[in-house]
């Protein structure tokens, strides 16, 4: 028997993949009927098209009027290689890691671009890094969300006012649904498939003024992809910050995004942020009831609103082996998964064993709260019988 019965009601969407992330409330194709398919992405129509995608993410994000902001390919990924690229290298560089994607940027700094000045900062998952061993006459690189770990920086009253390196975000998982200080920021990254839902593939590049000035006054030692090469002649390539891109781009995809921005705006920068809110807050609340599960994260102040993360503490789970830990959370997810409740919540593969649900703006805190009784039913059907 199970230690808990088999809830009666159901999420109305059952979405809750960290990435990509579920569409906004009432979305249907019938959004994107109007896409420009079959017209060239340099087209008149389609360039004031894709402008609406920077000048409206420009004005919900709050983002300032001297920064520039751009639309890449290859997602939040190709974004943040782009700037590692392009601009480090020119003063040494503090790598900050505590999940994956973390690690990732530190292993291309490391192995790929084989950085000698970097200086790596580590911590496990759950935790955070020390924040006030950054040395800010660096170039800092880090993410402000880790999406495989639920851990995200408290504020920016870390990072200085008065820095001289760069400080280099990838916020794909934070932006629309955490408040972002641009004035501590250089380089901000994100993708369209995360907070507002949209399609893969193509990612969103900010530079600060700070950051121009150094891509147009340090030329890097190695070779530039053409998809990486934001100048040309030692000048920023203004183009492809007023709707120009670098590849060819998908006009339905475009289409999503601008249909996903108006949904933002109806809500404002501060209603999203409260949506995520809210929906941490269902979590948090239903884990301080329970004595089998537990925030990743370690720190309050630390859990994310978006990848929320969790782990399995009961006698019987924290008792296996990692591989039989693996399996026991696997099981979970396939069980609710069967019933048609929850799709895609496992957690991320590099990551201890667990479950991770996205609480981004487009999760509506109402299927959150349905899926939480499940979470119990499915432990008590995986959970050894006495």
């Amino acid at each position: 028997m199970s230690a808990s019965p088999k809830p009666s009601i159901r999420p109305a969407r059952t979405e809750f993949s960290s990435g990509p992330c579920a569409k906004r409330p009432g979305w249907t194709l019938d959004a994107l009927k109007n896409a420009l398919v079959g017209r060239s992405h340099r087209a008149k129509p389609a360039k004031a098209r894709i402008k609406q995608v920077l000048d409206k993410s420009k004005s919900i994000l709050g983002i300032p009027a001297d920064y520039k902001i751009a639309i890449v390919p290859a997602s939040d990924t190709g974004a943040v290689e782009m700037i590692l690229w392009h601009a480090l290298g020119a003063r040494p560089v503090d790598m900050l890691a505590w999940e994956s994607f973390g690690e990732g940027w530190v292993t291309d700094v490391v192995k790929q671009l084989k950085l000698k000045d970097a200086r790596v900062i580590k911590a496990d998952y759950g935790k955070m890094v020390d924040l006030a061993s950054v040395n800010f006459d660096h170039d800092v690189v880090f993410t402000w969300n880790g999406t495989t770990s639920g851990v995200r920086v408290p504020n920016g009253d870390w990072i200085k006012a008065d820095r001289k390196g760069l400080t280099i975000c990838d916020a794909t998982s934070a932006v629309f649904a955490m408040e972002m200080p641009w004035d501590k920021l250089d380089v901000v990254t994100w993708s369209w498939q995360k907070v507002l839902g949209g399609e893969a593939a193509h990612g969103m590049l900010v530079l600060s003024p700070r950051a121009v000035e150094r891509l147009e006054s340090y030329t890097p030692p190695w070779p530039m992809p053409k998809i990486f090469r934001l100048t040309k002649g030692g000048k920023l390539q203004d183009a492809i910050f007023e709707g120009d891109t670098i590849n060819t781009i998908s006009m339905l995809c475009v289409e999503d995004a601008v249909d996903g921005l108006v949904w933002a705006e109806g809500l404002g920068l501060k209603g999203l942020i409260a949506r995520s809110e809210a929906n941490l807050k269902a979590i948090a609340d239903w884990v301080a009831q329970k004595n089998w599960v537990d925030f990743l994260a370690e720190s309050p102040e630390h859990r994310s609103s978006t990848s929320i993360c969790l782990k399995i503490t009961a006698d019987w789970f924290t008792k296996l082996g990692k591989d039989e830990q693996a399996a026991a959370a696997k099981s979970i997810v396939s069980l609710l998964e069967k019933e048609g409740v929850a799709l895609d919540i496992g957690g991320y593969r590099d990551a201890p064993p667990g479950l991770r649900i996205w609480g981004g703006a487009t999760v509506d805190t109402k299927d959150i709260v349905a899926l939480l009784p499940w979470l119990e039913w499915a432990h008590g059907e995986v959970q050894p019988k006495a």
